[in-house]
């Protein structure tokens, strides 16, 4: 974690010595403008006034000087770094623009005796600097969540040992330790509550405004703030592996990543430039062939070179995708593939996993029951306890949970495997017994007297040496939020499909309550994959969502892999994006907030477009007959104008009415 935060803090001392850099280049080039506009035959001519001395004009060329060489030092060593990596953009055209000015405008003093553009090339020197001071001011703060995110973490904990509490370092931390959180303190480590009850905002990270009450038993997130008591806090993760730490480089991973969208608005700012600097070459040549004089024909050239710079265009997308990116990651939205955020626009068939997404996943135990004399129904239990205390299923806490109330005994356990997608199995007070679904049954023809479910229960059967042995009914319920996210989808004609390892029986009383357009049951990983696969053949664009280690190669295969926060670190790494509430209403907000940051990205690389295909006509003078003429200075203005509407349309995204929508579901208002 120290590691991380020393990186970013690098990165983020970077970007605020560069605009302390610029804003010292901005001001000394200001101050030097004043006399270079004074002594400017130009200036003095436009403003009706004359000055006049000994070596007046060398004293202009020596300020003008300075200015190029000091104030102009950026965007000439960005054309060098440009040109000689073969990547023309917008640093290309500023340091032509101003170099080919300085030079004819020190041939004017020493040489030709007339068309000076001193007073331009500093007017559009300081215009461009401050131009990327704004620019550089807005990533940064787009950034700013971010940043809030790293410096959420506390650097020491209290440490309980021996019954004693010491104050420590985080880095001295080790797994297992037990810190103590008093109330009002941020939690600073990843970990599960051993003792004391509290409530816990996590709002900064989940962007859940109420508080969240912990006891004994349940997880708790470092950075989150603890209420009025008193936490016991078992350590689980430390440093990079900790779950904020998990946020922080997924975030950072997504504003570095380059989107489909980003790179066409590269690629066109790399033409743009092509394309400028030859109109302006052609320009140049086509005014003195007219009959101009060759002061003419450089300005114009120079003004189409200024006014055409990309900066609105090299802008267009990465502003977008950085506010964008802050803002999902404050509401939850945890986005790992950019092109994946951005294609949510598309999506036409959402297919969700049961247990633990459309459910609550909080299974309670409803029935169980031996099958054979031999054993006891709280034998079968607590063979099935032992069991499920290795596993990550919604089931196993039920059955745990309901073993604990019966107060029975956990048996030591060994050789403990998942069986892929069907149950668990291990070695049992010397007997293999296996936890197992009904299409485990199935595949391996153990036949069972009569069915044991009813459609609003899921069964899990319990093999001793192969043998039924008995079986463990549980009833899970539907999220509220289920209920709305489907009736959205709906209204979106955007298809539901939900796939379950559950029985038919299940499914499809799940799928009648809901109102789903289809459903699977009985799916095993390699089959919720073909289903996937059958649905894209079917030319749907599939979004998959799901929580478990069996969910991983579906949502690989989907074209938009959501993963539910709240489940397995194999589903969160496969995924596209991940819902760190768990909240299924989140897949709506993903739709319409991914609708409305690519309608910005469009609008932004509209705008960059067809103002430089507005702009650049008239900077070559096309209106000249109408007395139009646009001089590189104001070409300067209009460019940076141009790039700070840009900037303006992407903040405007924090606004977004789909933001609005989120606010409303996280208040438990009716969508």
């Amino acid at each position: 974690m120290e590691a991380c935060h020393h990186e970013q803090h690098l990165k983020e001392d970077h970007h605020e010595m560069m605009i302390v850099d610029f804003k010292k280049r901005f001001w000394v080039s200001l101050i030097l403008t004043i006399p270079i506009l004074i002594l400017s035959p130009m200036i003095q001519s436009l403003l009706f006034f004359t000055i006049k001395f000994n070596f007046d004009l060398y004293l202009l060329f020596f300020l003008s000087s300075v200015l190029f060489f000091y104030g102009g030092y950026p965007f000439l060593k960005g054309m060098y770094r440009e040109v000689s990596q073969k990547q023309l953009g917008m640093m290309t055209l500023i340091g032509l623009a101003i170099s080919v000015a300085y030079l004819y405008s020190a041939a004017g003093i020493f040489f030709i005796k007339k068309d000076m553009f001193f007073w331009e090339i500093a007017t559009l020197i300081d215009i461009m600097l401050i131009g990327h001071i704004i620019e550089m001011k807005s990533v940064i703060g787009a950034s700013r969540s971010l940043e809030l995110l790293v410096k959420m973490m506390p650097s020491r904990a209290f440490l309980i040992k021996d019954a004693k509490i010491e104050e420590v370092e985080i880095d001295q931390l080790k797994i297992n330790d037990v810190v103590l959180v008093k109330p009002g303190n941020q939690l600073p480590v990843d970990g599960i509550v051993v003792d004391g009850i509290s409530y816990v905002d996590e709002a900064f990270l989940t962007g859940e405004s109420k508080p969240v009450k912990k006891e004994k038993e349940n997880k708790v997130v470092a950075g989150s703030i603890n209420g009025n008591g008193s936490l016991k806090i078992k350590t689980l993760k430390l440093g990079k592996d900790s779950y904020l730490s998990k946020v922080i480089s997924l975030v950072r991973d997504a504003q570095k990543t380059k989107s489909r969208s980003q790179k066409l608005a590269d690629r066109a700012a790399k033409w743009l430039t092509i394309i400028a600097v030859s109109v302006g070459l052609i320009t140049f040549i086509g005014w003195i062939l007219a009959g101009q004089n060759i002061g003419f024909g450089l300005e114009r050239m120079v003004s189409v070179m200024v006014i055409s710079c990309p900066h609105a265009l090299g802008l267009a997308i990465p502003l977008v995708v950085s506010i964008s990116t802050s803002i999902c990651a404050r509401q939850g939205l945890l986005i790992r593939n950019r092109e994946a955020f951005e294609n949510a626009r598309k999506i036409t068939t959402v297919v969700f996993d049961k247990t633990g997404t459309l459910t609550k996943g909080n299974f309670g135990v409803r029935k169980y029951q031996s099958l054979l004399k031999d054993y006891s129904d709280e034998k079968i239990l607590k063979l099935s306890a032992t069991l499920e205390q290795q596993s990550e299923h919604p089931i196993a806490k039920g059955i745990l949970d309901e073993a604990k109330k019966k107060k029975i005994d956990i048996l030591p356990l060994k050789n403990f495997k998942a069986i892929s997608g069907e149950g668990i199995e291990g070695e049992v007070d010397t007997k293999f017994v296996q936890v197992v679904s009904f299409g485990y049954l199935k595949k391996n023809n153990i036949s069972m007297d009569k069915n044991h479910s009813n459609a609003a229960e899921t069964v899990v059967y319990v093999l001793i040496d192969h043998k039924l042995a008995g079986y463990i009914s549980l009833a899970d319920e539907i999220r509220e939020e289920s209920y709305q996210i489907i009736k959205k989808l709906k209204m979106m004609n955007i298809k539901t499909v939900m796939i379950t390892g559950d029985n038919d029986a299940v499914a499809k009383a799940v799928s009648k309550e809901l109102g789903l357009d289809s459903y699977y049951a009985n799916s095993q990983p390699h089959q919720k994959l073909e289903i996937v696969k059958d649905l894209q053949k079917k030319n749907e664009f599939v979004a998959m969502t799901g929580d478990g280690i069996n969910d991983a190669p579906a949502l690989a295969q989907a074209d938009i892999g959501i993963a539910i926060g709240s489940g397995t670190d194999v589903a969160a790494e496969t995924a596209d994006i991940i819902l760190v509430k768990s909240n299924p209403l989140d897949i709506l907000a993903l739709i319409l907030f991914g609708r409305a940051t690519y309608n910005k990205m469009i609008q932004n690389l509209l705008w960059a477009i067809g103002y430089n295909a507005f702009a650049i006509p008239l900077a070559a003078g096309a209106l000249y007959s109408y007395g139009i003429l646009i001089s590189p200075a104001i070409g300067a203005v209009l460019m940076s104008l141009s790039t700070i509407i840009v900037a303006f349309n992407a903040r405007l995204l924090k606004a977004d009415k789909s933001l609005k929508l989120i606010k409303k579901h996280e208040k438990g208002e009716i969508l």
